[in-house]
This record gives C-alpha cells, structure tokens and sequence, in this order.
C-alpha cells in the first residue's frame, strides 16, 4: 500500500516480557498495572534481590528488568548487585534500575561493560508514563537511558580536565546522548538542527581522543569514559 511505512511486523510485534523487582508491594502492584495497560508483559513481581535472580533463571524468554537500586535486607546495593550479576550471566536481558536518588557510582558499575540494554533513571521520572514506556521499549530493544540528573552529576564530577576542552553545548549533546537518543533525537531535545547535532559529536571525539573506531561504538565510549572516570572520585 502506497505510502505504508510501518512493517506488519511491526505492527503485531508484542511488548517486551518484564520482570519487576520492587519490595513495597503497592509500587509493585501499581507498576505492574500500569506497565500491562501499556501492552507490556510482566512475567514474574519479586521483592528481593534474590528472588530476581531466581525469576530470571526461571523466565528465560525474559527481556527487561526493572529494578529498584535499594532492597532488602539492607537497602544499599542489594538492587545494583542483582544488576551487575544478571547482564554478566544473562547478556541478552536488559536492566532498567529505579532510584530515589542519584547514586552516581552505580550508574558507573552498572555501565562499566559497556552502554548497551541498560538504563538508570530516577522513580520521578515514571510519573511522565509516555516517557517512561520509551525509555523502557528503548532499553529492552538494545539501548540505553542515563537520568539527566545522574549524568550531570557525573560529569560535574569530572577532575582530568576533559570536561573542560568541552563547550556548554558539547556538554549539552554528550549528556543527551548518555540518555540513549540518536542524532535526531538530540536535535529535538536541544532545539538545533541534526548537522549541528553531527558537528558537536565530531569535535567531542576529537576532544576526547576518541579515534576511528565505527560511529556508534564512539558514542558509547564518549559516554563510558566520563561514567568510568567519575567512579575513580
């Protein structure tokens, strides 16, 4: 059909197959709901660290988790850990954490193996539900979501002098970027055009020392290096 642009593949494809990992069971019960309102399927609500572990080696067909960073019985790292531990044995499996609060290291560990099917936002973020359903099919399809506030704190963290070769809206399109968007995407959220866009990533891997490595891989190390660097302070 003339002018048809959407695939039937597309059109049919089913939502992402989630594990949810909350311990108060109000939240839990409430993002549960709301995620399967948004054609998304949960197939397993946990309230511990452990019991994550357990859901993701019982439901292989999974594709994201959602995970709270602080669960019992400590409410430290038990979610982080959960974390680290199911993208290093569970690779194709995406994880999205939740916080209250920036904890920029995590965001660092989580990351230290590379940008890919991994996300952290902060839990006031859910309350916008279209963005947070991007956000989500984003990370569950293979990319990944860095909370502005986090990368900002990250990268005002910074101490070896990288951050300073940068202009402000160098600063600009590399925190955007950590959040997961394309050129396009970019140029919508800062208002500029995609040839601007392209321009600032350029002069970013120049002033990073980034060399000639494919594109994207470059996007995901101009990320990593101010991640990784922030976790040394």
């Amino acid at each position: 059909m003339e002018g048809l642009t959407v695939s039937i593949e597309e059109i049919v494809r089913p939502g992402p197959r989630v594990i949810i990992a909350e311990d108060s069971v109000l939240l839990r019960g409430g993002m549960t709901r709301l995620l399967e309102d948004a054609g998304v399927r949960v197939v397993a609500s946990v309230g511990d660290a452990d019991a994550l572990i357990e859901a993701v080696d019982t439901h292989p067909e999974v594709d994201l988790c959602l995970v709270d960073i602080r669960m019992p019985p400590t409410y430290s790292e038990e979610g982080i850990q959960a974390a680290v531990k199911i993208r290093r044995a569970h690779p194709e499996v995406a994880v999205l954490l939740l916080s209250q609060h920036v904890v920029d290291r995590y965001a660092a560990d989580l990351l230290g193996a590379g940008a890919f099917k991994v996300g952290y936002l902060l839990k006031d973020r859910v309350a916008d539900i279209e963005e947070f359903m991007e956000t989500l099919r984003r990370v569950a399809d293979g990319g990944a979501a860095i909370d502005p506030e986090v990368v900002t704190q990250l990268l005002s963290k910074r101490q070896d002098g990288s951050l300073e070769r940068l202009t402000p809206r160098e600063s600009e399109v590399l925190e955007v970027m950590a959040q997961g968007l394309n050129n396009a995407g970019i140029a919508d959220r800062l208002v500029i055009t995609e040839r601007a866009v392209e321009k600032h990533i350029r002069s970013i891997f120049l002033k990073l020392d980034l060399g000639q490595d494919e594109y994207d891989h470059r996007r995901v190390q101009a990320v990593l290096r101010h991640l990784r660097g922030s976790a040394r302070h």
